[in-house]
């Protein structure tokens, strides 16, 4: 996930990740380093990696300034996240089944992993879930936006419905490309909420936090089964 700026690092212990660290992502022709910080959740003996950059994820707020407006770079925020969480992942040499994509601001990972990292072994077989949640924007995200995004192997074809950078289109490029969808939320966007019910293929309606984690899990298999038939 990403560093936010409030993400208390000592409280939570994050650590950087020397050996993940010091490589940079260059987005519209300016480098940005990317730092890997790690923290751990005892309980779950669970690991979180977070994609830091001082530039993108050291304010004080997530989406929005404290006057309630959105960010001017936060097209670039989820280029950043999207492609530091595929290269963060490539370092570890995980080779992940499911690629589970939450919300709007992992949007570009399902572009990312089919088009561009397609080649990687480490991806290859990798099945992507996209979860739709109630996080719509409603200011436009920045009008270089699909320029921005353009790597080897994407397409300007590939980002074409990105001309009006919006909430609805981004989700919409995600949602076509990944493998599965799920509803993330009770409500989602009425406009999506109707595109969905046209796919082929799998779709997950809304389960409650207290059902979910067997839900997903039946989900996943679903996928992996339709993957070995394909094979």
């Amino acid at each position: 996930m990403p560093k936010y700026g409030c993400i208390n690092e000592r409280r939570n212990q994050l650590h950087e990740v020397i050996r993940l660290s010091g490589m940079n992502l260059i987005i519209d022709d300016t480098d940005h380093p990317l730092i890997i910080k790690v923290a751990s959740i005892q309980s779950a003996r669970m690991q979180v990696y977070f994609i830091d950059n001082e530039d993108y994820f050291h304010r004080k707020y997530i989406l929005k300034d404290q006057s309630g407006q959105y960010f001017k770079d936060n097209d670039e925020r989820t280029i950043f996240f999207t492609r530091g969480v595929l290269e963060t992942v490539r370092k570890l040499r995980w080779s992940p089944d499911i690629v589970h994509c939450h919300g709007w601001i992992t949007a570009l990972l399902p572009l990312y992993l089919k088009k561009a990292f397609q080649e990687d072994p480490l991806y290859m077989d990798s099945k992507v879930v996209y979860s739709v949640y109630k996080d719509d924007f409603d200011a436009p995200l920045d009008k270089n936006f699909r320029k921005k995004i353009l790597l080897e192997g994407i397409s300007e074809e590939d980002v074409a419905i990105l001309e009006k950078p919006n909430f609805v289109n981004l989700s919409k490029m995600a949602i076509d490309i990944s493998d599965a969808v799920i509803f993330g939320s009770p409500e989602i966007n009425s406009t999506l909420a109707k595109y969905i019910s046209t796919l082929k293929k799998p779709v997950l309606n809304y389960i409650p936090p207290e059902e979910y984690i067997d839900a997903y899990s039946v989900f996943y298999d679903e996928i992996l089964t339709d993957r070995v038939n394909e094979d």
